[in-house]
Order: C-alpha cells, then structure tokens, then sequence
C-alpha cells in the first residue's frame, strides 16, 4: 500500500473486494480483448479474411494484459484505446493487422462500459435481495411485538416493531423492481462507427446490408447479451448512465431512511446495531456505544445521492454525436457510485442481522404514552357504564392535559390513569383502567398486515431470486 499519494476510502474502507474487481484494469482491458476477439470472429464468419491461427493467437493472450508496453505506447500516442492495441499486437504478430478491423474507440470503451455496469448491478442485486431477506426474518421475528410508534418524531398510535421493518423492506423491494427493470434494458453499443453510421463496414463488406445487418446481433451473442441499440451516435445515449445511477440513488435513499431510524431507536435504547466485544464507541467516552455503522449508511448514501447528478448532468451535455466531456466524468462517477453502494449495502446487511432488540425499554416507552393513546378506549368503556359521551369526551381532554403537564414540567410518571379513576364522571376503577393497558389492543392489524405482506410480496420475490440468498458481509472497519 503507498502511503505518499491519495487513496481513495471507497477502496479502502468501503467497497467489496468483487466490486472493486469489477471496476479494476485487469477487468476492463480483458473485456476489451475479448470485444476484439468477438469482432474479428464476427468479420471472419461474414467473409472477411481473417484466419483461424489469427483469432487463436488473440485467445492465447485475451488475459495476460502487458501494461508496460501500453503505458509506453500511450506516452507517444496520447491515445489509451490505440496504445492497447498496439500492445495486443506486439503479443499476437500475426493477429496484429486485423485487431481493431472497422471499429471507433468507443466499440471496447462502451461496450466494456455496459458489460461492467451489468455485472456491477447484478452484484448489487444480489446483495439487495439478502438484505430484503434479512429484513423479512426480523418482520417475522417481531411481528406481534408492540412498540411506539410516531409521527413528526412525536408518539401516535402503537405499531409492532416487525410491522415498522416491514416499511424499510417495502422501499428496498421498490428499489429492486427498478434495478430489474434497468438490467432487463441493459444493450451493448455494438460497432457503430465514428457517428454510428456504420461507413467503415460498407467499405469492409462491399456495401452488403445484409451482412452488415448481423454485425451487432452476432457481437450481442458472443458477449452474452440479447441485443445492441438500434441507433447510436459515436456512443451509447449518456441516458442510460443516468436510468443506472438513478437506481444506485433509490437503493441509497431507502438505505438512509432505514439507517435514520435505526440511529434514532438507538438514541432511545429500544434498539442498537451490531457492537462487537472489543469495539471502542468513542475515544473519550469509554461507556459510548455509538450507532457508527447506521451513520456510515448515511454518509454513503448522501455520498450516492449526490452521485446520481452526474450522469444526468453529462447526458444533457451531450452535443450531436458525441463530446468527450462525459469520459473523465464517467471514469469517477460511474465506478465510485457503484463502489459507495456496494459498501453502504454490506453495511446494510451486516445491520439488519444483527439487529439487537430491547423488549423492556420498548414496553417501558410504549406504557408512558398508551393512557393518552387509549383514552378512546377508556371513554367507551364509560358510556357503557352510563356516562354521557360528549361531557366525558371534555373532561378526558382536561385530564390529559392535566397529566402532560404533571410529565413535562414536574418530571414524574404519567397519572392519567389515576385522574381518571378519580373522577366519579368515569364510574371506573384503576383497577379497570390498568386492564385496558394491554398494548395489543392498539396494535391495529400489524401482526396480520407483516404475516400478509411477507406472504404475498416478500416470499415470491425471494422465492424468485434464491439463487442470490446466502450472502454475508465483511466490515473492514
């Protein structure tokens, strides 16, 4: 590791070791030479003359990539694309007079571009899918147990905390609908030609369009994939770099509000992320048990979100057929918001399975704030024991007020329970009242609606995808 020059956190902290592979030279020059090797089997196989020892030689050396010689090259040159094929040609003699037969730059530079964020997006879905599953384990887990839930941050009516881990998996099973759709319209540029004209082929083919047809169906196949674009400048729509990051920035989104919300829980001990034995929370503060991870969540993802104007930025920029002012752009944005991602969703699975539940404090929480919560409750109770609705309905409202005043400004327990047996209007004992405590009764259909969801949304979905199921993650720090 150099220690004299920047490195950047999303390799070294951060991102997967498969993700940043994705993304390495190793992986784009080796797709590049196996682009080469689908273009000059596609060009022999429509009559040009391109030998068989020719396309061996390219295979023998698709993967042993000599750096050296391209960097030199390139000092000369100016050009990366021409300096690799200089390079492939100094290792394939022979092959060297057919390489790069009728293509433009942008037909290894795009094309790798596509493939690598395929693969990318493909990784990035199976972790998605993994931390849905473990999403839905915790719904299970905890779908009966009741909680606090609220509104503005200020308590309403309870939920159950599997009900509210129902929330964070929706947003991320919207996020992977997306991510499908996208990978679903994922094309290869194909060879095209300097202004996706396809001229240099004419003059290859003897203007046969029927040969020139099967050019980018037959590249398609080769690479894996069903189809190229039907019509493209120099280069594939910059569009579909930001329909890619878009998704990223859903996943980040959800991401972040799962992570908010868990920080939050923190703050009021019902719930903690993950702390290992020996983990240090704070430097001063030897007792902290900081909600590090969850803040990290966060900082990637606004890291995503703010990402995902790059593409954007450059698409609108793109004048006629093509302008270069998208590559350096793309050389960061494009790999870094995948890198970023992939960290935030290790992040997101090592969180979600080993989330630390803490029934008490829930509970304790939950028993302040449900005399308020079922005053409803309280009052039917006492028209049935002969009161009159609309004046108990006027001493309920004094009352609560009467006892969030008794717990803002004097600190003690809520008393409502108390005030209300007091008073003859109720004809109810505390004894009755403390009956009607049972939190289940203000759940609502929580239980039913995270049974129902799990059922008819979570199951199919990874019943779908259980190929994908089994991922675990590794936090570097």
């Amino acid at each position: 590791m150099s220690t004299d020059r920047y490195q950047s956190p999303l390799s070294e902290r951060y991102a997967s070791r498969q993700m940043q592979y994705i993304f390495s030279p190793d992986k784009k020059f080796r797709t590049w030479r196996r682009l080469w090797i689908a273009l000059a089997e596609t060009e022999q196989e429509l009559g040009l003359d391109i030998t068989d020892e020719q396309i061996e030689e390219m295979k023998a050396h698709w993967d042993d990539i000599n750096y050296e010689v391209a960097k030199e090259r390139e000092k000369q040159v100016r050009h990366d694309v021409m300096s690799h094929v200089y390079a492939y040609g100094v290792q394939c003699p022979k092959a060297k007079p057919i390489i790069h037969l009728g293509a433009t730059s942008c037909y290894v530079g795009d094309n790798t571009d596509i493939i690598l964020m395929t693969e990318a997006l493909r990784l990035v879905k199976k972790k998605l899918v993994n931390v849905i599953a473990q999403l839905a384990e915790f719904a299970r887990k905890y779908e009966d147990l009741p909680t606090l839930a609220f509104t503005h941050f200020q308590p309403a009516q309870p939920t159950t905390v599997g009900k509210r881990a129902t929330l964070w998996a929706q947003e991320f099973l919207m996020d992977l609908e997306d991510l499908d759709y996208v990978l679903s319209t994922m094309k290869l540029l194909g060879s095209k030609g300097t202004t996706g004209t396809q001229a240099s082929f004419l003059e290859l083919f003897d203007g046969d369009q029927e040969k020139i047809d099967k050019i980018d169906p037959m590249i398609a196949e080769k690479m894996g994939y069903q189809a190229c674009v039907a019509v493209s400048g120099q280069t594939y729509s910059r569009k579909t770099d930001t329909r890619v990051l878009n998704v990223l920035a859903g996943i980040a989104a959800s991401a972040h509000k799962m992570s908010n919300d868990i920080r939050l829980l923190q703050h009021l001990k019902e719930i903690e992320e993950p702390f290992e034995k020996s983990q240090i929370g704070s430097s001063a503060m030897a007792y902290k048990r900081n909600p590090m991870r969850s803040e990290r969540i966060a900082s990637l993802s606004r890291y995503v979100l703010c990402d995902a104007l790059n593409p954007a930025v450059t698409s609108s920029c793109q004048w006629f057929e093509r302008t270069l002012d998208d590559s350096a752009n793309k050389r960061l944005s494009i790999p870094e918001g995948f890198l970023a991602v992939d960290g935030i969703l290790d992040l997101c699975l090592n969180v979600t399975d080993g989330l630390k539940v803490y029934p008490k404090v829930i509970e304790k929480h939950l028993m302040a704030e449900l005399p308020f919560m079922a005053t409803e409750n309280i009052m039917m109770d006492a028209v049935k024991a002969g009161g009159d609705r609309q004046e108990l309905h006027e001493k309920i409202r004094e009352l609560s007020m009467e006892a969030g005043r008794t717990v803002k400004e004097e600190g003690k327990d809520n008393n409502l329970l108390e005030l209300i047996a007091a008073d003859p209007a109720f004809n109810l004992s505390l004894e009755e009242l403390q009956k009607s405590m049972e939190p289940s009764r203000y759940v609502g259909r929580s239980k039913e609606q995270v049974e129902r969801f799990l059922e008819t949304v979570v199951q199919p979905v990874l019943d779908e995808n259980k190929e994908l199921l089994g991922v675990t993650a590794e936090i570097s720090v």
